[in-house]
């Protein structure tokens, strides 16, 4: 968010907390990052059998937050999508 939106830290964390619909200090709490990540199926630090990983999270999270990750445009666009 600080390099694509030109966001300063506190606004970013502002921002990315509203998108996750969490409070900015669960941001820094593992345990309900880990539960989040896992509901939104957004991948985890240490992969879960099932979950998304990888590029297929990259890209969930693009979406969930509207912002644009290079690779995964670049795998979009070698796809066709």
């Amino acid at each position: 968010m600080q390099l694509s939106k030109k966001m300063r830290l506190d606004e970013a964390k502002r921002y990315v907390a509203d998108k996750l619909g969490v409070s900015v200090m669960d941001l820094c709490d593992s345990t309900v990052m880990r539960r989040l990540r896992e509901d939104l199926d957004i991948g985890v630090i240490t992969a879960v059998a099932g979950a998304a990983k990888g590029l297929e999270a990259k890209a969930r999270i693009a979406d969930l937050l509207g912002v644009r990750i290079n690779c995964v445009e670049r795998l979009k666009s070698k796809m066709g999508l």
